[in-house]
Parts: C-alpha cells; structure tokens; sequence
C-alpha cells in the first residue's frame, strides 16, 4: 500500500459502486453485494445525496418532492423487505434493499446529469421522455432484483416491481391530494 493515500478505502467503493452498475445492467443480482450493514448504510447516504443534488440542480424538483420522494422509498423499502422475508429469503434482505437503493441513487444521479447536461439542448419536452424510460428501466431493474432475492423468474419480479411502483403512486396521490 502507497502511504499517504486512502486506496484501501476508496478500491471497495469503486467495487461496490461497479457491482451495483452492473445489477442496473441486469448482470448481476443482489447475491453479489456482500451482506453488511455498512454497504445498506452507504447505498442510503448514496440515495440521500442523489436526492439533495436533485433538488439543487433540477428546477422543477422542490422540498415538497423531496419529503414525497422519501415517503416513497419508504412504501417500497417496507414492500420489498415484507415480500424477501415472506418468501424464506430474511437472509437475503439487507443485499436486497442495499441493491435497491443504491440502484436507485445511480439512476437518480443519472436523471440529474440528464437534466443538467442534455435538458438545455433536448429542451423540457424530450427530457420529459429520457426520465420517463429511466423510471421505466428502474421498474426492470427493481423486478430484477426483487426475482433473484427470492428465487422466482424475472416477470414475477417485475410484476411485483410493477406493483409496488402502482402503490406507491396511489399513496403518493393521496398525501398529494391531502395537503
């Protein structure tokens, strides 16, 4: 180890950034992300960051989004968690809700780069286009996920991915609807 670096530390974050790079890429699953608290610790500051560069850098993006945003998360985190621990997989729910997570921060990351970078020469219209095939990726990569936890073919996943993002837009509908 070269002294005077922090090699040692940043070598498992590009790993643990690479492995969830390729589970949004349907390469691998949650199995490949070792089970620990501090890699769910991690996706979690990791989609807390994505979310706050979302509502400093997308001007249609605001507080109200953000408490919404993680309202959301939190219907999904305690969806997927009930569906990996009904299904005999508990050992798996902390590699499932890390890969979750931590997929969903680098899709947000990258809806925010979209929106930063491509919206000023695509304009608002075909931006609106590019977040809507990055949520609908987001649904296979959820589906993806969610299959490998508890060991059923992709389209269960991707039903129960389908099902709980019609869920979570019900919810967001009426807390929307409430205030």
């Amino acid at each position: 180890m070269i002294v005077g670096t922090d090699r040692c530390c940043v070598t498992p974050l590009l790993l643990f950034v690479k492995t969830l790079f390729d589970i949004a890429m349907l390469r691998k699953g949650p199995q490949h992300i070792p089970r620990s608290g501090i890699l769910l610790l991690l996706a979690i500051l990791l989609w807390v960051v994505a979310v706050l560069a979302a509502l400093v850098l997308i001007d249609r993006f605001d507080e109200p989004d953000v408490v919404l945003e993680f309202f959301s998360v939190l219907i999904a985190v305690v969806c997927y968690s009930a569906i990996v621990l009904a299904s005999g997989q508990g050992p798996r729910l902390t590699q499932t809700i890390t890969a979750i997570l931590g997929c969903g921060a680098l899709l947000t990351i990258t809806l925010v780069a979209g929106y930063v970078l491509l919206q000023p020469f695509i304009g608002a219209a075909l931006m609106t286009l590019v977040a809507s095939l990055i949520l609908l990726w987001s649904l296979s990569i959820k589906g993806h996920i969610i299959a490998s936890a508890i060991n059923r073919h992709w389209y269960v996943g991707l039903t129960i991915a389908v099902s709980i993002f019609v869920l979570q837009s019900l919810a967001n509908k009426f807390v929307t609807s409430a205030t």
